[in-house]
């Protein structure tokens, strides 16, 4: 069986061009020869930015770049036919494709409302800063430029529960409809964070749940989707998507994958999550993530014996979707924890090559982001995508008994002859780590791949060897024998995308 790795397929400076779809079209079978096997697509409708929308502020989700709205046909990504056309090449290759779906807020509204509402406290929920009074509020889609295509649904305020702007008053706030009241089954942040942006969707209301869930079978039959990243779940009822999910299941015909991002630092509140939704969708690593900023960021003195400490990954691995970087810890986004070049492939290293969790490649890592200067991590990001497509195989083996320098291993198996490899790293001083791979590879000589170290590791006959690693460095370290098939045709960058 694989190993899944997906591709997070953007980042959000990418330019507003319209052409995302076709390079990712164009890219499809680059992209599976250097190891991923899924790619994670940007939402694809229409968002109230137009074509400078990144897909978070969801407009119009039966456009998917095919009406005159909100200023554009195409959307940021490009048109409704590329959409389809990209995933159809990206499964026409093997690869599994995941679409991003915001079922949290609309935003852009076509027409105001008058509506009873109740202001509360922004930084507490429950406590209301007002008596009823009518405001009037931007929450009527009508959707005027597909013209009631495929779908004649008007939505109004009875599809939401509050927004963040009386526009009679001019007045920003966090205003609730009366009668209403907030979801209780949200993350208790702020008191009650069911409130994030824009119109929220009011998932206690029947026609809110049978117009989504009429979308969902819509673009599932459209495109034939392996499986979803749900956006925002904290702010959604938590058993909110069990049902939704469970009919996309039965029209797909078999098991959907499915990562929701709940952004909280404390994997309790997780794993709760994770038993709310009826365990039918994993997590981010969103703990393991600020464990890598950590270590990022202390000048060595983070204690690597305690990477993994309170993360999914440790806790409830397979609900676990790990990750280095995305698209809102980027510089600039509004949860930035960009993670220090310098640790960016130990902390790939720690995704990628652990027997535990699926892993997700960042866009930006992969090819950088020319807006903010910021370069492919390169050859050696590509590489332990190869090593973990063709090695990472067989049992683990942790030595992590030290506060610096800490390994692991991968013993390999009898069918991948060649598989298996010993993974050393520090955030400090150099060291070296006696490790054990496996008898099946006695008397070979193993190298680090990566080239930070320039050691011959001959095992003995039990199949261990001493692996060394130089200052704040990583070295992986493989069978010699195959180090130049694994490495030919791994390039520094994709120049030009």
């Amino acid at each position: 069986m694989k190993n899944r790795t997906i591709l997070q397929g953007f980042e959000w400076y990418l330019p507003a061009d319209g052409k995302h779809w076709q390079r990712l079209t164009e890219l499809a079978e680059k992209l599976q020869k250097i190891g991923i096997n899924s790619v994670w697509l940007p939402p694809a409708y229409k968002g109230a930015n137009g074509i400078e929308d990144v897909g978070y502020a969801p407009y119009d989700l039966y456009d998917l770049g095919e009406f005159d709205q909100k200023g554009t046909i195409t959307t940021k990504y490009g048109t409704k036919n590329e959409y389809l056309e990209c995933v159809q090449a990206l499964k026409k290759v093997g690869m599994e494709v995941y679409c991003d779906i915001v079922f949290d807020h609309f935003m852009g509204a076509d027409e105001e409302e008058t509506v009873s509402a109740i202001k509360y406290r922004p930084d507490n929920r429950t406590i209301p800063t007002s008596g009823e009074e009518e405001i009037s509020a931007w929450t009527k889609f009508t959707f005027p430029g597909r013209n009631h295509q495929y779908n004649d649904y008007i939505w109004t305020w009875r599809n939401f529960s509050g927004v963040d702007y009386d526009d009679r008053r001019q007045d920003h706030g966090i205003f609730n409809f009366s009668g209403k009241g907030w979801e209780p089954e949200v993350d208790q942040e702020n008191g009650n964070f069911d409130y994030l942006m824009g119109c929220n969707l009011d998932m206690e209301y029947p026609e809110t749940v049978q117009q989504l869930d009429k979308w969902g079978e819509w673009h599932q039959r459209l495109t034939d989707i392996d499986g979803y990243r749900l956006d925002a779940v904290k702010h959604i009822r938590f058993n909110y998507f069990v049902e939704w999910l469970l009919n996309r299941r039965k029209e797909k015909g078999k098991e959907l994958f499915v990562v929701g991002e709940y952004w909280h630092g404390d994997c309790k509140k997780l794993m709760n999550y994770i038993d709310s939704s009826g365990t039918l969708i994993s997590l981010f690593d969103v703990p393991l993530h600020y464990r890598f900023y950590e270590a990022a960021n202390s000048d060595g003195r983070f204690d690597m014996r305690n990477i993994f400490a309170g993360t999914l990954i440790k806790e409830r691995s397979e609900w676990a979707v790990t990750f280095v970087d995305n698209h809102d810890t980027q510089q600039g986004q509004s949860l930035e924890s960009w993670i220090a070049g310098w640790f960016k492939v130990h902390a790939y290293a720690l995704i990628l090559l652990r027997k535990a969790g699926t892993p997700v490649v960042f866009w930006g890592d992969l090819f950088g982001i020319p807006t903010q200067n910021v370069n492919p991590v390169g050859k050696n990001l590509e590489l332990l995508l190869k090593i973990r497509e063709k090695l990472a195989y067989g049992s683990e083996m942790d030595y992590f008994d030290d506060p610096d320098v800490v390994g692991w291993i991968r013993t390999g198996t009898f069918d991948r002859e060649t598989s298996g490899y010993a993974v050393v790293m520090t955030n400090a001083k150099a060291g070296a780590k006696n490790m054990t791979i496996s008898a099946l590879h006695a008397g070979k000589v193993f190298v680090d791949i990566l080239g930070n170290n320039s050691t011959k590791v001959m095992l003995d006959e039990s199949g261990s060897g001493t692996f060394p690693v130089n200052d704040g460095a990583i070295s992986v370290y493989v069978n010699e024998e195959i180090v130049e098939k694994l490495s030919k045709g791994v390039t520094e960058t994709f120049a030009g995308k």
